[in-house]
């Protein structure tokens, strides 16, 4: 396939909107929507044809993606735009929005649009890989009809890892955010440990990095420890939600250190830390 296809964003916040950008960057024709407007404003002089509502944005395209809050608001949007989705679209859903309502949005679709390709792709990545196409897409759903996309995929990200049939990468999603949950946790508190034994951030990053635990994500988020920084990259209170979802689709999987992560992280949120990144979570553990 030669031709790019036309791309419809839904939700414009800090994914969605670097989505939208690096389309935009690549020469794709973009028709993006967000709740609160203003949010894709910026993009207009850059090319995106911004919406007044979802109905509007994915009628004429070839490719839908969906970045979306959570599963609730995802279920709600596509359901109002589904109709007017084109004959033979794809439809992208890349937000974490779990296990329950993935698998509720591809019987939906099935039943209401079955000509529609749905692909679940949720992203691993955050705001500033996002922003230099650096992510990595985790798609599963039919990739014998996903060329275009692939197309889109390749334009937002560094590669794409298919994982089999639709639902597969939302739950894939959630073991990935399940090991950064716990990373950030213990990081935050061996950090702790280090100062009280009088060591700083620098100190600890230089040990780590001397052996195989140099985790490049540790470096990024003890920088945002060191510098008392925490503009978001991923809200901790969006966090927390992927943390919930991962206890919820669990069944009958024990996961204790996880349960006691979302106590102390609801802690810190209702201490006034959810709209800071997850790594405020060391400035919460502080005396």
């Amino acid at each position: 396939m030669s031709q790019q296809p036309v791309v419809a964003v839904l939700g414009l916040g800090a994914m969605g909107h670097a989505f939208a950008a690096n389309l935009l960057k690549k020469g794709f024709v973009v028709q993006g929507w967000n709740r609160t407007r203003a949010r894709g404003e910026d993009l207009v002089s850059a090319g995106l044809l911004l919406s007044d509502s979802a109905v509007q944005a994915v009628d004429g395209a070839d490719v839908v993606i969906a970045m979306l809050s959570d599963g609730e608001t995802t279920l709600q949007v596509i359901s109002e735009a589904q109709g007017a989705l084109n004959h033979g679209a794809t439809l992208c859903q890349m937000g974490t929005i779990g296990v329950e309502a993935t698998d509720v949005l591809i019987a939906q679709l099935a039943e209401a649009r079955p000509d529609v390709m749905f692909i679940d792709a949720p992203v691993s990545g955050t705001k500033a890989p996002a922003e230099n196409a650096q992510i990595l897409v985790m798609a599963s759903g039919d990739q014998s009809k996903a060329q275009a996309a692939e197309q889109v995929f390749a334009a937002i990200g560094k590669g794409t890892q298919w994982l089999g049939a639709a639902g597969a990468s939302s739950r894939m999603k959630l073991v990935v955010n399940s090991w950064l949950i716990g990373l950030m946790q213990s990081l935050a508190e061996s950090t702790r440990l280090a100062e009280q034994f009088g060591f700083n951030t620098d100190d600890l990053w230089k040990v780590l990095d001397g052996g195989p635990l140099a985790a490049p994500y540790a470096k990024m988020k003890l920088g945002m420890i060191a510098s008392g920084d925490f503009t978001p990259q991923m809200h901790l209170v969006w966090a927390l939600k992927d943390a919930r979802l991962a206890l919820d689709a669990a069944g009958d999987a024990k996961l204790p250190a996880l349960e006691n992560i979302v106590d102390v992280w609801q802690q810190a949120v209702d201490a006034g830390y959810g709209e800071q990144d997850l790594a405020a979570v060391y400035q919460f553990l502080k005396p």
